[in-house]
């Protein structure tokens, strides 16, 4: 059998959530699979790292798809004609398009409908792109696979499609995250927040994450309680203007505040286990991979109590109104000064992330692609 799969967000050192799904999947499934042959559509110059097995054919092909007009002229030239010269039987797409000129079977991971709920946090043509073309890839799919039961249901509703047509495959963490001893701690600290306690948040910075509100929050509670715990901000600046800005502008402990930009996963995983939490209070997650790596390296969560993340999260965090400036505060505080909660949170996070594995996903992924082949 010969597998197209879309792997354009493949990129060395720029892996985000769906490009990390892409990875840690494809490389178990071609792996465990050499019974079939893999053709990886790039749309630029890729890594020899991700050639993952001799039965993988890395093909280019342009343009690089980066924005609307290239986007339509990759999926719908490029990925068209490349399906038929190199005859391929299915084509899998990691990153939810589809080429609606081809009668290919197909399946596609359409990972959460954020562009359909927060259209106003993306550029125009984007937006107007997504909401034109997804139903229509979601209708052409022959096998949908998302990440959580609630973009499942989300899918279903707003784009007509039956359930039994879409699988749930849950997201993984990567294997680097993991506790850290109290001398890593302490060097952390001694490194990153001049050896005070920090909460972590990890994304890009973006108005769906909820940065203006975290900031907000931070400030509210630094005011209130006597305490000298900062906030270390990791992501790119991405969407710094507008409300997240001067909502950092207008607080009182900014000073507080540590930004480091995107960090190797090695740094990350050693911040983020040194954390008092993470504090993951976005407006809108398909599923919130923070939330599990936090799990995995074994310090507490506060996150909110809307769309997927408290499917995600379950027991194992603290869930507040993503809306509430003094709920994001409280939870704070509550985290900074009961270790025996933080304590409980994160045993019950152990257990939450026996959940979560790429073994897995990859696993339940193959799955969903044998029912089309």
């Amino acid at each position: 059998m010969r597998i197209a799969v879309n792997t354009r967000l493949l990129l060395e050192g720029k892996l985000d959530g769906i490009g990390w799904f892409t990875y840690e999947t494809l490389k178990r499934i071609t792996i465990q699979h050499p019974e079939h042959q893999f053709i990886f559509l790039f749309d630029r110059p890729y890594h020899k790292d991700f050639v993952f097995a001799k039965n993988v054919i890395p093909v280019v092909l342009y343009p690089p798809a980066r924005h609307p007009v290239l986007w339509y002229m990759f999926f719908e030239w490029s990925v068209t004609k490349a399906l038929k010269k190199y005859k391929a039987d299915v084509f899998i797409s990691p990153d939810g398009w589809l080429s609606l000129s081809t009668n290919l079977k197909s399946l596609t991971v359409i990972h959460d409908l954020n562009f359909e709920h927060f259209p106003q946090f993306l550029k125009f043509s984007h937006s107007v792109y997504f909401k034109y073309f997804f139903h229509r890839f979601a209708q052409k799919a022959d096998r949908i696979v998302t990440v959580s039961q609630y973009s499942k249901n989300d899918i279903s509703k707003l784009y007509g499609i039956t359930e039994d047509k879409i699988d749930v495959v849950y997201n993984g963490s990567h294997e680097l995250y993991r506790p850290v001893n109290d001398e890593t701690k302490k060097r952390i600290k001694v490194e990153f927040t001049n050896n005070k306690p920090y909460f972590i948040f990890i994304s890009t910075i973006h108005p769906r994450k909820n940065i203006a509100n975290l900031f907000v929050a931070f400030d509210l509670f630094r005011k209130t309680y006597n305490t000298e715990t900062k906030l270390v901000i990791v992501g790119q600046k991405q969407w710094w203007n507008g409300e997240i800005a001067n909502a950092y502008d207008s607080m009182e402990f900014k000073k507080e505040v540590i930004f480091t930009g995107r960090l190797a996963p090695e740094i990350l995983n050693d911040l983020l286990a040194s954390s008092l939490a993470l504090t993951y209070v976005s407006f809108f997650e398909g599923f919130g991979i923070p939330i599990v790596e936090a799990f995995y390296a074994e310090t507490a969560v506060i996150t909110s109590n809307i769309t997927s993340m408290p499917e995600i999260a379950g027991d194992a965090a603290l869930l507040v109104d993503p809306y509430s400036i003094n709920a994001i505060a409280e939870a704070m505080h509550t985290i900074d000064t009961d270790n025996e909660l933080r304590t409980s949170l994160i045993e019950k996070g152990k257990q939450r992330r026996l959940n979560y594995s790429w073994d897995k996903s990859a696993k339940e992924l193959w799955e969903s692609i044998e029912k089309i082949l």
